[in-house]
């Protein structure tokens, strides 16, 4: 199996490459489009502020590319958030994948979220073989509107999506490489759709 990791210059890449070859399989680092779309699966990381990591993907014109790839993506943490409408950070344009808008949570609440959360209201093979209020790890400060693309919640300050799904695009809030057995099982689910 091909897969791809989407290099844009939006960090934490290492972890998600090591969690993969612990399932036996390397995952390429690329910003080839032919790559990328020759690829089985890909993987849309991203650690950082939204507006910088648009920028990085419009010039490389992978802005453009990823809307249209055919084969199951999944977005982590700022990845998910880029694949939304637009996010509140930056006051940023996203790729408009999920029809939902990213904010910030308020400052009634510590920001960012940093450490580990349940995940209610699973909805989708992704979540095959982990139960509900299984506990994630998360570090954000913006979070995706509660929608109709939602396949998980959480709850930090208010209940937001930590989960979502368009047709062959899947996002998660959480970083599955660092959430222990349960990030390890979602993984493995991303490798079989």
């Amino acid at each position: 199996m091909k897969l791809s990791i989407v290099n844009y210059g939006a960090g934490n890449i290492k972890s998600i490459q090591f969690a993969f070859q612990r399932l036996g399989y390397d995952a390429i680092l690329t910003d080839n489009p032919e790559e990328i779309i020759t690829s089985d699966k890909v993987i849309f990381p991203g650690v950082g502020e939204a507006s910088s990591a648009m920028v990085k993907l419009q010039q490389s014109g992978l802005d453009q590319l990823i809307p249209t790839l055919k084969q199951p993506v999944l977005g982590i943490c700022l990845g998910m958030q880029l694949m939304c409408s637009h996010s509140e950070e930056g006051d940023t344009t996203g790729l408009g994948i999920f029809d939902v808008n990213v904010k910030r949570f308020s400052n009634k609440v510590k920001v960012p979220q940093m450490g580990w959360n349940t995940i209610s209201n699973l909805k989708s093979d992704l979540f095959k073989g982990i139960k509900e209020k299984e506990y994630m790890y998360l570090v954000h400060s913006y979070y995706a509107e509660q929608c109709e693309a939602s396949i998980a919640t959480s709850d930090y300050e208010l209940e937001y999506a930590s989960a979502l799904e368009n047709d062959n695009f899947f996002g998660v809030q959480f970083h599955p490489e660092k959430s222990s057995k349960a990030g390890e099982q979602l993984l493995k689910n991303f490798l079989k759709l």
